[in-house]
C-alpha cells in the first residue's frame, strides 16, 4: 500500500494504492476535498494483426455516494447518465492519444464514484486516476497524464473551482494535459476573448505540472515492466512498396472533390493493390491489417504533403477558406423554429421547440435534483456518411457533440423572467463530411431565430485544424473529415462576434506554444465572423412574435400576500380558473406567476381572470358580481373571486323594497358600485347608486327580476 499527498486549488488531493481492488492490473483510489473516486485498468493482449485499439472507458456515479437511493421502480443505476457519458469522454480523450500506435491490447478503464461533496466533482479526478492506474498496472501509457478544471472570477483564475464557484464564473474550462502539452480541452464559456481563451489555457497546464509529479510519486518504487510496440515488419514492407509503386495513383483518387467519389474510389483502387501485392507473397504473409494500414499511411503522407509543402488542400481550397454556405429558415410548417445550414458536404436540419415549465428536465444525480429549460439533442444516422447500420439509442459520440452545441448556444439564450419558455433543439445530421457539431450550431442559431427567441447575439462555429512538420506550422479552416483524421490538432470553435461560447480541442503533439495557439484562434475567430455574415443572410435577427403553433407562455407578478388568493380554499380558484381557460396556471412563491396555454385566448382570459382576484377593490368603482347569498336585510356579491360585498335592502333600488327576493335572487349578475370599506375589510356596495350611473338602466337580471315580482 502506498498513499501520496499534495495541496491542490485549496485542498488536498490524494492518490492510494495497494489497498483495494487488488487484482486489476492498476487501481488508484482518489480522493480531493470529500470526494472519492476508484480507478481501475486492465489490459489483455489481443490479435497482433487487430488494426485498431479497444480503449473502453466506464464511469459511474453511485448514488449512495451522496446518501441517496435512486429513483424509479427498479430502485438501482440503470444505464449511464448524460454526464457519466461526458465524463467517460473526457477520459478517453485524455488518454487515447499517449498509447502507443502500435499497442494492441484491449484496454478497460472502469472509475467508480464512492463518496461526493457535491462540491468538488469526481470528473477532473477521473482523468488523473486512470493516468496513475495505467502507470501502476503497466499498461502502455506513454506519459503521466492530468486533469484540471479553470474559472475566472473578478478576473482571478479559480483552479477546480467549486460548483458554487462555477455560476459565478466566466468561463467552465476542463483541460487534461502532460508534462510538456496540453492534451485535450473542453469549455463553455460567457463570449470570452481569445486572448483570455489561451491565458486561461497556459495557466491550467502550469497546474497540471504540479499533479503529474504527484503521480511519479505514487509509482516511483513500484516495478516497472517495459515493452516495445514498433511498426510490424511486414506492413514496414508494405508501406515501402506502396510508396514506391501507386503514391502518384493515390494521389489522383485524392484530388476527388466528391467525398463519395474519393472512398470509392480509394476502396476500389485497395482491391487492386491487394491483389498485386499479395501474387507476389507466400499465404502466411498476406496479413490484409497490415496493408490496410500502410494504404492509410501514404494517403496521410500525400495529404499532409500538399498541406505543408504546398498549402493545397484535398478539395483544392487554401489553408483559409470556407466551404461554401447556404442556409434556408421556416422550411416545416409545423415546427415552431426550423433551418437547414449546409456547409460543403456537411448538412444539418435543425429544429426548435417551445415548451411550457413542465417540459423542462428534470436531471436526478449526486446534485440536488434539479431541472434544465434547454436542451439540444443531436442525431447522426448513418445514411449521411453513406452506410448502413442498425439505428439504436443515441452512441457516446452523438451525446457529446450535442452537449458541446449546447453549451455554444446556451450562454445567449434570453433570462427566463424574459422567455419563460422551455427550448428543445434538435439537429438531424443530413451530410457529413466534418464538423456536423459546429453544423448543429450555425443551424441551432439560425432555428431559434426563426422560432422567434430573442437570443442575445447569434453564435457560429467552425473546426479548425492543424498540421506540424518539423517547424512548419500549418493552420487549416473549416476542416474535412480527411483533415481529422490525419491532422495533428483538431479543435472547435464556436462564438458571437464578441467571444467564445465553446471550445473543444485535442491535440496529437507537443510543443503548441502560446504563439501557435493565437494564431489558431485568430484565424478560428476570422471563419467565424464569415459564417455569421453568411448565416445572417437568411435570417437578421429573431421573429417578433413565436410560432402560432407554440404554446402562449404569460407572467405577471403579484404580492406574496396574494398567492393564496389565486389559490383559493382547497385550490378552488385556480382550479376554477384552470377548468374555464384550459390554461395551466404555475405560481411561485416569489409571486411570479406564469400562464400557459395552447391559445393567445385562453391565456389572455386567465391573465384576466387572475387579476381580479388580485386587485384591490377601490372605492366608487363600478364591478359586475354575482349574487351569492340572499337575506333579509340584503344580498352578498362577489365583485370579485373570493371577495364579496354587501347590498343592503335599502341600496338595491331607487323605490322601496319589501322583499330582496323579489329583486334578486343567488346567481344574478348584477353591476354594483364600492361604496365604502370598513376598518374590519367589509365592503359596502350599492345596486341602486351603479344603476343611476349606468343610465339608469335595467339589466338583464333586473329584468328577469322584476318580471318575478309580476309573477
Amino acid at each position: 500500500m502506498k498513499s501520496v499527498k499534495k495541496e491542490i486549488g485549496g485542498r488536498p488531493l490524494i492518490l492510494e494504492t495497494g489497498k483495494t481492488a487488488r487484482q486489476a492490473d492498476g487501481a488508484v483510489t482518489v480522493r480531493y476535498g470529500d470526494t472519492v473516486v476508484l480507478v481501475t485498468a486492465i489490459a489483455r493482449p489481443l490479435d497482433a494483426s487487430a488494426d485498431f485499439f479497444p480503449l473502453n472507458v466506464d464511469y459511474r456515479e453511485r448514488f449512495s455516494a451522496v446518501g441517496k437511493i435512486p429513483g424509479g421502480f427498479f430502485k438501482r443505476e440503470g444505464r449511464p447518465t448524460t454526464k457519466e457519458i461526458l465524463t467517460m469522454r473526457l477520459v478517453d480523450r485524455s488518454l487515447r492519444p499517449l498509447f502507443p500506435e502500435y499497442y494492441n491490447h484491449e484496454v478497460q478503464i472502469v472509475s467508480l464514484v464512492f463518496s461526493a461533496d457535491q462540491e468538488n466533482d469526481p470528473d477532473i479526478i477521473a482523468i488523473t486516476g486512470a493516468s496513475a492506474a495505467c502507470l501502476i498496472g503497466n499498461v502502455a501509457l506513454q506519459t503521466a497524464v492530468a486533469g484540471v478544471r479553470v474559472g475566472r472570477i473578478a478576473n482571478q483564475f479559480v483552479l477546480n473551482p467549486t460548483h458554487s464557484q462555477l455560476e459565478q464564473s466566466e468561463f467552465n474550462l476542463t483541460i487534461s494535459g502532460t508534462q510538456d502539452a496540453i492534451v485535450m480541452v473542453e469549455a463553455g464559456a460567457r463570449e470570452v476573448p481569445e486572448s483570455s481563451m489561451i491565458d486561461a489555457l497556459l495557466w491550467g497546464h502550469e497546474q497540471i505540472k504540479e499533479i503529474i509529479a504527484l503521480e511519479r510519486e505514487l509509482v516511483a518504487d513500484l516495478p516497472q515492466r517495459t515493452a516495445s510496440f514498433a511498426m510490424p515488419a511486414q506492413e514496414e514492407d508494405f508501406v515501402k512498396k506502396i510508396e514506391a509503386q501507386f503514391s502518384g495513383d493515390i494521389g489522383q483518387i485524392l484530388q476527388q472533390k466528391v467525398k463519395q467519389v474519393r472512398e470509392k474510389a480509394l476502396d476500389e483502387f485497395f482491391v487492386k493493390i491487394k491483389e498485386k501485392l499479395f501474387a507476389e507473397l507466400p499465404e502466411p504473409q498476406r496479413i490484409e491489417a497490415a496493408l490496410r494500414r500502410a494504404y492509410e499511411k501514404q494517403q496521410k503522407k500525400i495529404v499532409r504533403d500538399w498541406i505543408v509543402k504546398e498549402g493545397k488542400r484535398v478539395d483544392g481550397r487554401g489553408l483559409k477558406d470556407i466551404r461554401p454556405i447556404t442556409c434556408e429558415v421556416g422550411l416545416l410548417p409545423r415546427a415552431h423554429g426550423s433551418s437547414l445550414f449546409t456547409r460543403g458536404e456537411t448538412q444539418a436540419l435543425v429544429t426548435s421547440t417551445l415548451g411550457t415549465p413542465v417540459d423542462e428536465q428534470v436531471i436526478e444525480g449526486l446534485m440536488p435534483e434539479s431541472s434544465k429549460r434547454f436542451m439540444l439533442h443531436y442525431n447522426f444516422p448513418p445514411f449521411c456518411v453513406g452506410e448502413a447500420e442498425p439505428m439504436r439509442s443515441p452512441s457516446r459520440r452523438d451525446i457529446g457533440h450535442g452537449a458541446l452545441a449546447e453549451r455554444a448556444l446556451e450562454s445567449v439564450l434570453p433570462e427566463e423572467e424574459r422567455f419563460p419558455y422551455t427550448i428543445r433543439i434538435v439537429s438531424e445530421i443530413l451530410e457529413s463530411n466534418g464538423s456536423s457539431s459546429m453544423a448543429s450550431v450555425c443551424g441551432g442559431t439560425l432555428s431559434l431565430m426563426d422560432a422567434g427567441v430573442p437570443i442575445k447575439r447569434p453564435v457560429a462555429g467552425v473546426a479548425m485544424g492543424l498540421v506540424k512538420e518539423g517547424e512548419v506550422i500549418s493552420i487549416l479552416s473549416d476542416i474535412m473529415g480527411t483533415e481529422d483524421h490525419y491532422g495533428d490538432m483538431d479543435f472547435k470553435v464556436a462564438g458571437t462576434q464578441r467571444g467564445i461560447t465553446a471550445l473543444q480541442m485535442d491535440i496529437k503533439v507537443s510543443g503548441v506554444s502560446r504563439d501557435i495557439l493565437a494564431k489558431a484562434l485568430e484565424q478560428a475567430r476570422e471563419g467565424r465572423i464569415h459564417v455569421l455574415r453568411e448565416m445572417m443572410t437568411a435570417i437578421d435577427r429573431p421573429r417578433r412574435d413565436v410560432s402560432p403553433h407554440a404554446p402562449k407562455i404569460m407572467q405577471i407578478k403579484v404580492d406574496v400576500d396574494k398567492i393564496a388568493a389565486i389559490i383559493g380554499p382547497a385550490g378552488k380558484n385556480i382550479r376554477s380558473i384552470q377548468e374555464a381557460t384550459k390554461a395551466r396556471v404555475d405560481i411561485k412563491d416569489t409571486g411570479v406567476v406564469t400562464i400557459y396555454s395552447d391559445t393567445k385566448d385562453g391565456a389572455l382570459a386567465a391573465k384576466e381572470l387572475i387579476s381580479h382576484l388580485t386587485e384591490e377593490v377601490k372605492v366608487g368603482k363600478i364591478y359586475k358580481g354575482r349574487v351569492t347569498s340572499v337575506k333579509d336585510f340584503g344580498a352578498f356579491v362577489e365583485i370579485m373571486p373570493g371577495t364579496e360585498g354587501l347590498v343592503h335592502v335599502s341600496e338595491l333600488e331607487k323605490d322601496f323594497v319589501q322583499n330582496v327576493a323579489d329583486v334578486v335572487r343567488i346567481g344574478d349578475e348584477i353591476s354594483v358600485k364600492v361604496l365604502a370599506i370598513d376598518e374590519q375589510n367589509r365592503i359596502k356596495l350599492s345596486k341602486r347608486a351603479a344603476d343611476r350611473e349606468l343610465g339608469g338602466g335595467t339589466s338583464s337580471s333586473n329584468t328577469s327580476s322584476s318580471n318575478r315580482k309580476g309573477k
